[in-house]
C-alpha cells in the first residue's frame, strides 16, 4: 500500500524559503512532488506536516495543504477500487491533472521494463527493452501516445519488419510483447479500450509457417560422439547439450542455475524459472557422466555448470551472463553440427525439441507427450508431463537411450 507525507524539501530557495512537497512511497520507491508553496523552517510544524500560527495567513494555507492530501488519498483509494496495481507516474498524472492519454508510450514502456528489472525479472524486462528499440527505430517520434497506435501503424510496423528480414515468427514475438503492453496501459487507466488496435489486427495471422525442426535420433547420437580430445574447446557445450536432452529438454536458464542441491539421490529436482512448474527427473547415465565430470572440479560456487562464476549475483548480471553463454553454446552447437555432418541449424532450443521429437517417435503416447511438444514453446508439453507419476515418466525417458522403433524423417 502507499503512504503520503506532507514535509518540506531539504534544500531552501534563493530567498532562504523551502518548498512545500507531497512525498509518497509505494512499493519502497518515492516521487517527490512540489505543491507550489514555500515555507521559512521556523514557521513550519515538522511534526504534523503544517504551517506553524507564525506564518501568515496558516489557516488558509493548512486548508490548502489539507484538501490536497485529502486529493491524494482519493486517488490511491480509486486505484485500489478499481483493481489498478498503480505506478508512481500514474499516481503524479491524476494528482496533477494531467490527462492518461497524454501519458506516452515510450514513457510508459520505460517504466515496465524499469519495475521487472527492479523484480528481478530480466528477462522480460529484456525482452521488452528489445522490442522498445525495435519499434522506436521504425517510428521516430516518442510522443507517441497510445490511441495513436492504430491497425494501420501495426501494418506499418510489420511491413519495416519484413523489410528488415524478420520472419512471421520473429514479428509475432514484437507484436505479441506490443499487445501485451497495450493489455497493461488499458488495465492502468492510461488509455480508454475503445481504442484496442488488436481486435482488427490479428497476432495470430503470425504463426511460424517453417517447418519443425528436430534431431533425429541418429543425428543426435553424432552431436553426442563429437570427439573431444580432438576437439577440447567443445567439451562443455557437449556436457550441455547431453544434460539438456537427457533431462527432459531442460531450458539452458534453468542448466544455467542449477544448483548441486538441486541433485537428490539418482533425481534433480529444480524449478522451472519460466513457468515456475516444479520438476523432478531421473538421471539417466549420460546425466551422470556429466554430473561426474563437473562434480570432480571443485568448484567454488554453489553451481553445477561453470555458467555463472560467482555466488550471489544480481538479476540484471545473472541475465547479462545468460545472453553471453547461451550465444556461445548456441555457436558451438553449429560448429559441432558442421564436424559431425549434421545438415541441421543446431541450437539449444533444437535440441529441447529433439527430445519431445524423439520420445514421440520412440512409441511413447501423444497423452503422455501432449501434442504440443511439436509446438516452439515446450513449455506447455513440460507442464502434460509433470503431471504424470515419476514412474511413469522414468520410463519413458529411458526410451531415449533404446534404439528407435521406426525410421525418422530428417
Amino acid at each position: 500500500m502507499a503512504s503520503i507525507k506532507i514535509l518540506l524539501r531539504n534544500k531552501a530557495n534563493q530567498e532562504g524559503q523551502y518548498p512545500v512537497v507531497l512525498k509518497i512511497i509505494k512499493d519502497r520507491k518515492i516521487k517527490v512532488i512540489t505543491l507550489g508553496l514555500n515555507c521559512l523552517e521556523k514557521d513550519w510544524d515538522k511534526a504534523n506536516g503544517q504551517f506553524k500560527k507564525s506564518e501568515k495567513n496558516y489557516r488558509q494555507r493548512n486548508r490548502a495543504l489539507l484538501k490536497k492530501k485529502e486529493e491524494a488519498l482519493k486517488i490511491i483509494d480509486d486505484f485500489f477500487l478499481e483493481g489498478i496495481d498503480f505506478t508512481l507516474n500514474q499516481f503524479e498524472t491524476k494528482f496533477r491533472g494531467r490527462k492518461s492519454s497524454k501519458v506516452t508510450v515510450s514513457e510508459f514502456w520505460k517504466e515496465k521494463i524499469s519495475d521487472l528489472n527492479k523484480a528481478g525479472r530480466t528477462g522480460n524486462a529484456r525482452a521488452y527493452q528489445d522490442v522498445y528499440n525495435s519499434f522506436f527505430k521504425f517510428y521516430k517520434n516518442k510522443a507517441l501516445v497510445f490511441r495513436e497506435i492504430t491497425p494501420v501503424l501495426l501494418d506499418k510496423y510489420e511491413t519495416y519488419l519484413r523489410s528488415n528480414n524478420n520472419t512471421d515468427g520473429g514479428i509475432g514475438v514484437k507484436m505479441r510483447e506490443l499487445r501485451a503492453l497495450f493489455n497493461d496501459a488499458i488495465k492502468k487507466g492510461v488509455v480508454d479500450e475503445k481504442y484496442y488496435p488488436f481486435k482488427t489486427y490479428k497476432v495470430s495471422k503470425l504463426k511460424g509457417k517453417g517447418i519443425k525442426k528436430a534431431l533425429t535420433r541418429d543425428e543426435m547420437k553424432l552431436m553426442e560422439s563429437i570427439d573431444t580430445d580432438k576437439y577440447p574447446h567443445l567439451i562443455n557445450a557437449k556436457n550441455y547439450l547431453i544434460f539438456s536432452y537427457y533431462m527432459a529438454g531442460m531450458n539452458f536458464v534453468d542448466m544455467m542455475k542449477l544448483k548441486w542441491d538441486n541433485i537428490q539421490g539418482d533425481r534433480i529436482l529444480y524449478i522451472r524459472s519460466k513457468t515456475k512448474g516444479r520438476f523432478s527427473v531421473k538421471m539417466l547415465e549420460p546425466v551422470k557422466q556429466v554430473i561426474a565430470y563437473y562434480k570432480v572440479q571443485n568448484r567454488p560456487t554453489d553451481y553445477v555448470f561453470p555458467i555463472l562464476l560467482k555466488d550471489n549475483l544480481t538479476p540484471i548480471q545473472i541475465e547479462n551472463r545468460k545472453r553471453k553463454t547461451l550465444k556461445a553454446f548456441n555457436r558451438q552447437l553449429k560448429e559441432i553440427a558442421k564436424i559431425q555432418g549434421v545438415k541441421q541449424n543446431v541450437s539449444s532450443y533444437v535440441i529441447r525439441h529433439s527430445f519431445a521429437t524423439n520420445l514421440k517417435f520412440a512409441g511413447i503416447s501423444t497423452d503422455l507427450i501432449g501434442e504440443s511438444m511439436g509446438h516452439h514453446d515446450v513449455s506447455v508439453t513440460k507442464a502434460y508431463l509433470k503431471e504424470f507419476e515419476d514412474d511413469i515418466i522414468d520410463d519413458a525417458m529411458s526410451k531415449l537411450l533404446e534404439e528407435p522403433k521406426l525410421k525418422y524423417a530428417s
